[in-house]
C-alpha cells in the first residue's frame, strides 16, 4: 500500500483501489480495509462465491448488521470502542451548558 497526496492504494480480496484519504484519516481508514477484506474473505470462503460484487455486497450486510446490533462476536471492535465518542460528548456537553445559560433568563421570565 502506498500513499501519494491525499490518496491511499490499498487492497481489498486481492484488488487494487486508490481512495481519497487525508493525513489524519490514515489509519481509520487502514482499519476498514483490514475489516472489509477480512470479512469479504470470511464470506467468499463460506459460500464458495468468486463473484466480487456478491461477496461486496454480503459483507456490507454482515457489517452493518453487526454495527446495528451491536454483535462483536466477530472479534472486531464493536462501534462504540472503534470510534472515539469522547470528543463528540464533550462538544454536545458544551452545547448543552451554552444552551443553559442563553435559557436561564428567560425562564427566570416564566416563573
Amino acid at each position: 500500500m502506498s500513499s501519494e497526496s491525499n490518496f491511499l492504494d490499498v487492497k481489498i480480496m486481492g484488488r487494487e483501489y486508490r481512495v481519497a484519504c487525508t493525513a489524519e484519516e490514515r489509519e481509520a481508514l487502514l482499519s476498514a480495509v483490514d475489516l472489509v477484506d477480512n470479512k469479504m474473505r470470511e464470506i467468499a470462503q463460506r459460500t464458495k462465491s468468486t463473484i466480487a460484487e456478491r461477496v461486496a455486497v454480503m459483507a456490507a450486510l454482515n457489517i452493518a448488521h453487526e454495527l446495528l446490533s451491536g454483535d462483536s462476536r466477530s472479534g472486531e471492535k464493536s462501534f462504540a470502542e472503534a470510534v472515539d465518542t469522547s470528543d463528540a460528548k464533550r462538544r454536545i456537553g458544551d452545547m448543552g451548558a451554552r444552551i443553559d445559560t442563553v435559557l436561564a433568563p428567560q425562564q427566570q421570565l416564566d416563573l
